[in-house]
């Protein structure tokens, strides 16, 4: 077993599920778009194949809802919205990255004591 990939592939989707709900958290946003904007930044490979899955978890997990909306230029399209537990997600996301940072800056001496 490759740990180090195991633990890089771990660390890429819990990353990548940080940004779509920090993104959420600021609007709906339109599926398509979503996969645009996060393909978009360069630290992230973000692909179809990648981010719609993921959006399934999310969705199963109960941090996501859809609703589908008309379009004037084509078919209804699926928005997603952050529910009340994704909100909470995303704040323990949060609490556990200034955790980590934390302990980093503790162990490597970069934080004043």
């Amino acid at each position: 077993m490759d740990v180090p990939g195991s633990l890089s592939t771990a660390l890429r989707r819990g990353t990548l599920e940080f940004c779509v709900l920090a993104l959420l958290e600021q609007e709906e946003q339109y599926g398509v778009e979503l996969v645009r904007r996060l393909g978009a930044e360069r630290t992230l490979t973000t692909s179809e194949g990648t981010l719609y899955p993921m959006l399934a978890r999310l969705r199963r997990l109960g941090w996501l809802e859809t609703t589908w909306r008309e379009s004037t230029s084509g078919p209804p399209r699926r928005y997603y919205s952050l529910t009340p537990q994704g909100r909470a997600a995303l704040r323990h996301f949060r609490e556990e990255w200034s955790a980590f940072r934390d302990t980093v800056d503790r162990i490597v001496g970069t934080r004043a004591a």
